[in-house]
């Protein structure tokens, strides 16, 4: 390594130092590159092998470097979904000693796609929506926590199939600002109009190049975000009154906002001098509601949708097979060992890269639905899992080169219909058996 290098690192990876810094980024040589689809950037990017794993590295300046990584690394002290930063490497210089742009590494989201790579020929109009509504969801995160994005576009944003929605993650933080006070609804609003106009930019440029169907209307989807925007800021934040004998609406409340996903701590109510009239007002709202309860269940770590998915299945095997007055962590126990795991297990080793596993198993769900409604009988589990690996799984692409989603035709959840045979003992050793009659 020639010339002098200054890195800072959240992580203590002495790989980092193997890697070819006194070269510019576009030279560097194949056996370090990673070739993955990337978005659109106004600085050069490039996907590297960092230790088994792969980072993503941008050119840029040294203070733009260390001011993204600080706040990259805030964001996800904050549990905003973003990017992880892992390093900032300054003082690169060539061999002949003249300088080098600083760079940002960030860690690669796993199973996450930019937008352009989630269509094959045409970007439809329920994906272009559905992109839309999730950029829609992290920007109201964003806000919630007092940060300023000032660059709102798909381009910036990274998304993660979620159940037959997206979730989406923020990757480039370099224009933004966290404000300690909150966000004036004027920059909220100014927020909004970059992303509005940015969004329709994107998808017109899609549209020029005949990438997009026919029936899609950029500037529609464009002020969708706008439109999704308020409805769940308006959700989140609003106040609500009603009168002293509908107290029932502040339990009502609370249940949107965890249908939504988010997750009250603290809840103003006031009454007035007559005691007539309520009025309620979320103060903190955090999201990740069904992520949470999944997690303490089980210790597995999905996308709001696909945990929502998951625990319907799971609440559906409780009352099918658990019994009522069992606890609720050692049933969650056995459907993890009885239901989750084997379906896992089943994936060949080869199929594994294509979906993550929470959302494996989503499709799998549907499938099964699929498969009893056109058959009009009770599919078990083995034999829904055999044909979903076969006729589905097996011919998709892995997930860093997948194109079109398969979730894309689905935007409802469906209800599982499982055996009716609930005698069927859970502490049974023979598993396979068991699964026949799930």
């Amino acid at each position: 390594m020639s010339g002098s290098l200054n890195i800072i690192s959240a992580t203590v990876d002495p790989a980092l130092l193997d890697l070819p810094w006194q070269l510019p980024l576009d030279a560097w040589p194949n056996e370090n590159i990673a070739s993955l689809p990337k978005g659109i950037s106004r600085h050069l990017v490039r996907f590297a092998h960092l230790s088994g794993r792969v980072v993503a590295i941008k050119e840029t300046t040294s203070e733009m470097a260390k001011r993204e990584y600080d706040m990259l690394r805030t964001l996800a002290n904050l549990e905003i979904p973003c990017v992880e930063p892992v390093a900032v490497i300054t003082d690169r210089t060539d061999a002949a000693l003249d300088p080098l742009n600083s760079v940002l590494v960030t860690r690669h989201l796993k199973f996450s796609l930019p937008y352009r790579a989630l269509y094959s020929h045409e970007l439809r109009p329920d994906t272009a929506t559905r992109l839309v509504d999730a950029l829609a969801v992290l920007l109201v995160r964003l806000h919630m926590i007092g940060f300023f994005w000032g660059d709102v576009s798909l381009s910036n944003t990274l998304f993660r199939r979620d159940a037959g929605a997206f979730a989406a993650y923020l990757v480039d933080a370099e224009t933004g600002q966290l404000y300690s006070g909150g966000l004036s609804n004027g920059q909220r609003e100014n927020d909004l109009e970059i992303a509005r106009v940015n969004i329709a930019g994107e998808l017109m440029d899609l549209e020029a190049g005949g990438r997009v169907a026919d029936e899609l209307d950029p500037v529609r989807i464009s002020n969708g975000i706008v439109a999704a925007y308020r409805l769940l800021w308006q959700e989140l934040t609003g106040s609500e009154s009603f009168s002293n004998s509908e107290r029932w609406r502040i339990a009502q409340r609370v249940e949107r906002l965890n249908d939504l996903g988010f997750d009250i701590e603290e809840l103003a109510i006031k009454t007035d001098s007559t005691g007539s009239s309520v009025r309620i007002q979320p103060k903190v709202v955090d999201a990740g509601h069904h992520q949470r309860r999944l997690l303490r269940l089980t210790g597995l770590d999905a996308e709001e949708n696909q945990a929502r998915r998951l625990l319907n299945d799971l609440d559906s095997y409780r009352a099918a097979y658990g019994d009522p007055g069992a606890d609720e962590e050692m049933v969650a126990h056995e459907w993890l060992v009885r239901v989750f795991e084997p379906v896992v297990r089943a994936i060949p080793e080869e199929l594994r890269g294509k979906l993550e596993r929470a959302e494996v198993f989503h499709q799998l769900l549907d499938h099964r639905w699929f498969m009893a409604q056109n058959q009009s009988r009770d599919i078990p589990l083995a034999e829904a899992v055999t044909s979903y690996v076969q006729d589905v799984l097996r011919h998709r692409r892995d997930e860093a080169t997948v194109i079109d989603p398969l979730t894309g035709a689905i935007t409802l959840p469906i209800r599982v219909q499982l055996g009716d045979d609930a005698s069927a003992d859970p502490d049974d050793a023979d598993a396979d058996d068991w699964m026949l009659k799930v």
